[in-house]
Order: C-alpha cells, then sequence, then structure tokens
C-alpha cells in the first residue's frame, strides 16, 4: 500500500488530525444514520377507514405483525361456533303441568258427573275453561263417551305429557315437541280418543330447558381465549390498498404497522439505530486514529471511504430487509475488494466487518447474512492484498462464491431446511453475488482511480512494461534516453527500498521523467551516437531553453498518453526549480552583459515527495557519472 501513502495530499481541516476525526464522524453518522432511519417510500396516508383510496400504496419493507384485525376475526369465529348452554329438563315445569292437567281433567269429572246440567251447559263449562282450544263438537262427544273409554284418555294423555316433558323442551322447540305427540299415543286407543289425547295434550307441552346466559358467556369467553394471536406477514412491495378500493380495518391497519399512516415517530427503534451507527463509526474512527492516522489526512481515500459506506447502507437498506434472495444477493464484498485495492486491507477487514454487522441489523438480526457477508469480505479483501494481475479480481470474486456457498450451505443444513427448490436457489444466488461483486469491483476500481487521480500496483506494472505505447515510441526515437531512464529506475528503486519510500511508484516514474526528449532526441548528449553536438553551434541561453523545454513537452505527451497525475508530477519535479548549470556558465564566459539566470531555471516545482526528490538524485548521480566516467568505485562514491 506503499504507492497510495506516497501520494496522499493533506487536506487540513483546522485543529489537526483531531478536529478532522470528529468532523468526518459527524459526517458519517449524519448520512449513514439517516440512510438506516429514513422511510424511503410514499408519504403517509390522509385517509380513514372507509375512505376511497386515490392511489395504489405498496408495502415498502417486509414485515410481519399480530394482526388485531385479524385476531378479533378469529375469535368472533370461535365465539359464534359455541352453541347456546341450556339447562337441563326442569322437573319443576314437569310437575306445574301435570297439576294442570289432572286438575283438568278432574274439573270435567265433575262435569261429566253433573247430572242436573243439560249437555249444552256441560259443553259451555268445559269450552270456557279451555279457551276455545278444542272444538265443541269435540267436547260435547268426550262428555258422551263411558267412563272407561274416558278414563283411557286421561290416562293415555298424562303418560304422553310425561314421556314428552321428561325431554329437553326449549321455547323453541315447543312446537316440534308438540308434533310428536301422536307418535307418542298407544295405538290400542280410537282414533277418536286418540284425537282427545292429543287436544288435551298438546297445549299442557311446555318449555322445560331454558337459556343459561352465565354459562354460555363462560364458554364463549373460554374459546375466545383460546384463539392465539394472528400474525399477519405483507411481503416488500405488496399492494395493500388499491387506487379506487375502500379502505377497511386490515388495510388500515397494515399501513400502520408500516408507518403510512402513523404521525408519530417509533422514537425507540430511531434511537437504537442512531446508536448502533454511532458505534460503528466510533469504532472506524478510533482504528484509523491509532493505527492508520495517514488516511485522516488523505481527502481522496476519506471521500472514497465515505461514497462506500454510503452506496453500502443504502444498497443494503434496499436490498436485505424481508428480501432472503436479494438479501443473499447483496454485494458486500465488493466495499472490501474496493477498499483493499484502493486504500488499505486492514481497514477492508474492519469496515468489511461493520458492514456485516449493519445487513446483519437490518435483516432483523440475522447471523446468517453477517457471517455470510463478513467472510466473503474479508476473504477477497486478503486475496486483493497483492494486486499485481487484473485477473487477481476474477479470483477475489471465485472466493466470495465459495465462501457464500459453505455459509448458506452451513445455514441451511442447521435449520434443517427441507424445501430443496428454495435450497437451491438460495445457493445459485451465492454464486452470482461472487460474480456480481467482482464485476462492480472491476468497474468501481477504473472509475475511482481515474475520478480521484489514485494510483495503484496494478496500474503501475502495467506502465512499467517495455510495450506500452509512449515507452516503445521512447525506446525508437530516444534508446539513449530510454536507457538512462533504465538506469535511474534502478538506482532510484534501491534507495527508495532503503529508506522505506514506494520503490514501484519511483521506478515506474523514472521511466517516464524525460520522455519529453522524445521530441527533439538529438538534443541531448546520451542520443548523440555520431559525435556531433548541435549545441556546438548555438549560444547558451538557446541551447538552455531548448533543454529546458523537455518538462513541457514530457507534460504534453503524458497528458495525451493518460499517464497518471502521480507519474506525472515526475516530469517536472525530477529537476525542480535546478539551473541548466552547463550553459550557464557558458553564458557566464561568453557574455559581456550581465546573464539573467532566470533564463537558465527549470520552472519545477521542487520534489513533492520523498519519491520525486529520490529520482531528483538518481538522474544527477547518473548524468553525472555518465559524464565525468570514474574509473574506480572510489571516484563514483
Amino acid at each position: 500500500m506503499e504507492t497510495r501513502t506516497a501520494s496522499m495530499r493533506s487536506w487540513p481541516i483546522g485543529g489537526g488530525i483531531l478536529a478532522r476525526s470528529l468532523f468526518w464522524g459527524l459526517l458519517w453518522s449524519s448520512l449513514l444514520g439517516l440512510i438506516l432511519v429514513l422511510d424511503l417510500l410514499p408519504s403517509r396516508v390522509e385517509l380513514s377507514v372507509g375512505d376511497v383510496s386515490h392511489m395504489d400504496f405498496r408495502a415498502p419493507r417486509r414485515i410481519t405483525f399480530i394482526s388485531q384485525v385479524l385476531t378479533e376475526e378469529e375469535r368472533q369465529r370461535a365465539e359464534a361456533s359455541i352453541p347456546a348452554v341450556y339447562d337441563p329438563a326442569d322437573p319443576r315445569v314437569l310437575r306445574e303441568q301435570m297439576q294442570r292437567a289432572q286438575q283438568l281433567f278432574a274439573f270435567i269429572d265433575s262435569v261429566r258427573q253433573d247430572e242436573e246440567a243439560t249437555l249444552e251447559a256441560k259443553v259451555q263449562r268445559v269450552s270456557r275453561l279451555q279457551g276455545s282450544i278444542i272444538p265443541e263438537p269435540m267436547i260435547a262427544q268426550a262428555l258422551r263417551l263411558e267412563e272407561d273409554a274416558w278414563r283411557e284418555v286421561v290416562t293415555e294423555t298424562l303418560l304422553v305429557l310425561d314421556r314428552l316433558m321428561r325431554t329437553d323442551i326449549r321455547p323453541e322447540q315447543v312446537e316440534e315437541a308438540r308434533g310428536q305427540i301422536p307418535s307418542q299415543i298407544s295405538l290400542s286407543l280410537t282414533p277418536f280418543q286418540a284425537q282427545l289425547v292429543e287436544a288435551f295434550a298438546a297445549p299442557l307441552v311446555a318449555p322445560n330447558s331454558f337459556h343459561n346466559v352465565e354459562l354460555t358467556e363462560a364458554a364463549r369467553a373460554e374459546a375466545r381465549a383460546s384463539v392465539q394471536s394472528v400474525r399477519r406477514t405483507i411481503e416488500r412491495g405488496e399492494i395493500i390498498v388499491r387506487e379506487g378500493d375502500r379502505i377497511t380495518p386490515l388495510a388500515w391497519e397494515a399501513l400502520g404497522e408500516l408507518g403510512l399512516r402513523q404521525v408519530s415517530i417509533a422514537w425507540p427503534q430511531v434511537v437504537a439505530n442512531l446508536l448502533f451507527v454511532l458505534m460503528l463509526v466510533s469504532v472506524l474512527l478510533f482504528y484509523l486514529y491509532r493505527r492508520r492516522p495517514a488516511i485522516l489526512n488523505d481527502r481522496r481515500h476519506l471521500l472514497i471511504l465515505t461514497l462506500l459506506l454510503s452506496l453500502s447502507f443504502l444498497g443494503a437498506k434496499l436490498m436485505v430487509p424481508g428480501q432472503a434472495l436479494l438479501g443473499h444477493l447483496f454485494p458486500l464484498a465488493a466495499s472490501s475488494m474496493l477498499l483493499a485495492s484502493l486504500i488499505d486491507v486492514e481497514l477492508a477487514l474492519l469496515v468489511s466487518a461493520l458492514l456485516s454487522l449493519s445487513v446483519g441489523l437490518m435483516a432483523g438480526g440475522s447471523l446468517e447474512l453477517a457471517v455470510y457477508g463478513f467472510l466473503g469480505g474479508a476473504l477477497s479483501a486478503l486475496r486483493l492484498q497483492r494486486l499485481d494481475r487484473l485477473n487477481a479480481f476474477l479470483w477475489a470474486g471465485l472466493l466470495v462464491s465459495l465462501s457464500n456457498l459453505a455459509v448458506a450451505l452451513i445455514f441451511s443444513l442447521l435449520e434443517r431446511a427441507g424445501d430443496l427448490t428454495s435450497t437451491l436457489q438460495l445457493l445459485a444466488v451465492a454464486v452470482a453475488n461472487g460474480g456480481l461483486s467482482a464485476s462492480l469491483t472491476l468497474g468501481g476500481f477504473f472509475v475511482l482511480t481515474n475520478f480521484f487521480n489514485i494510483i495503484t500496483p496494478l496500474q503501475l506494472l502495467e506502465l512499467a512494461r517495455p510495450s506500452h505505447p509512449l515507452l516503445r515510441e521512447l525506446l525508437l526515437k530516444a534508446p539513449g534516453t530510454y536507457h538512462h531512464s533504465l538506469m535511474v529506475g534502478n538506482l532510484a528503486e534501491q534507495a527508495a527500498q532503503a529508506i522505506g519510500a514506494d520503490p514501484l511508484l519511483v521506478r515506474v516514474g523514472a521511466y517516464y521523467h524525460d520522455v519529453g526528449k522524445i521530441l527533439r532526441p538529438y538534443l541531448f548528449v546520451e542520443n548523440q551516437h555520431d559525435g556531433v553536438n548541435i549545441h556546438d553551434n548555438l549560444d547558451p541561453k538557446t541551447s538552455a531553453q531548448m533543454v529546458v523545454a523537455h518538462v513541457e513537452d514530457g507534460l504534453d505527451l503524458a497528458k495525451r498518453y493518460s499517464l497518471p497525475r502521480v507519474i506525472c508530477d515526475f516530469i517536472p519535479q525530477h529537476h525542480g526549480t535546478l539551473t541548466a548549470s552547463y550553459f550557464y556558465r557558458q553564458a557566464q564566459e561568453r557574455a559581456n552583459d550581465e546573464v539573467v539566470i532566470g533564463d537558465f531555471v527549470y520552472a519545477g516545482p521542487r520534489p513533492q515527495s520523498r519519491e520525486a526528490g529520490i529520482l531528483m538524485l538518481a538522474d544527477g548521480v547518473e548524468a553525472t557519472v555518465r559524464a565525468e566516467h570514474p574509473t574506480d568505485r572510489e571516484e563514483i562514491e
């Protein structure tokens, strides 16, 4: 990671590292906290139960809750399934009705035995007692019956009444019970006697089993209490109420649970989420403060970290909650891989752990997704610790897929999942996650390195290849300069290793530091192989300006070939603000007037990094050795 450190630029935000830590801590806490608690879905409903909805309302996330509406419906069904409880047949009613029957027959007996009254008068007396229930002709015929026949009617009536009244007869069953009288009458009676028994018994049948309100209510209360609370699950994107439909109590309840109609804020959940974010940011800042303070002084790295944290939180918020397959597809490893390849592997491991905890929280406390995300992110970050080839991203993605497969399979076995189709779908998504993570990392790598002008070992290795178009042009047009650049590169690389600077960066910088000589190679002694020096025919000022111009020419070529800025910086800085001393001395020797030193000075700037300083020294040493032709080691030193 030395390449990245060498290219850092400080960005003071007042008060030093502590002030910068507080600034970025507040920024990260605000961004991540807002993403975590912000409801990104439709505004709250301004309707009531029974109103017509003016739009479709979809669930913003998957949610499972206890539905009071459905629970109450189940309780009402359970209550309605319990029939009314009736007391058993009351024997007092039977005694009362039997007593009434005996009183009736005793009265009729007294009328039958009255020898002084006429038949018509007897009929009138009995009719008045009966309330005209039995027709008068039937009463008259009953009064004329023989005593034995009459006794049979009385006896049978009492027997039938006794049998019927010993069964439960509810108020609504009286007519049904009276309808059973004919089947209860002895077949030994004559039709008229049976008719009389039915006529006398029917009015005497009365209800003897009555509704017990207390027992009924107790049974129904027990049935209600036995009903378990009904849990309702609403999937993300599910339509709660359609446009034009009336809002039912069930839909109103769902809108409330999803936070689409309630005006109050769920403060406990908001506070818990904000505390969680504050904890994560504190851990990250403490790590940077103690282990990587240089990152806190690099604006580009901090902006990249902010961007990746925000995008990761936003992506997780959209993909993870309530989505089993999408949650497993969320490419958390992409953030770890980008941090490892652009900034630091240790930082990538920490961020992978923090993001995994966040994903687990968003998934409702899922240990599986937390382990799933962390292992994939950690393994891929470690694989990119030495990013020397482009296919490293492919291998990192393969590691993510294998890790995801293992975790998904482990938790499927632990949960004893019996749905083979769901398990296979999950495993397929786990593999796809690795490919998606690698693809996003590769694309993000090129976008971020170009946008933030970050040079990585992979890019340096590509630039160091002799097949690079600009190096090939340097070899063809200025072979002496090319050889000089290789020598300077080797010398500078050893010096960088000795002091702990970035050897790869300084070597590649050396390869390109003199590319401006391609345009006029004949001006420089290392390319003059025929012994002719063009400067012999030029005045010193002109020669100096032509030689100094190779810096601007080099910057133009570097821009044309899209070299990274950190490599371009070596072109003006390897001479700094030094003077073209050879031509300056010549000018002083030849000139009669005072020589303006500014005509012989490089524009600079002076070296801005250890690597640029090393290159300046190596370039000067190599040029001096080549010019002086020392014969032994002591002269070289």
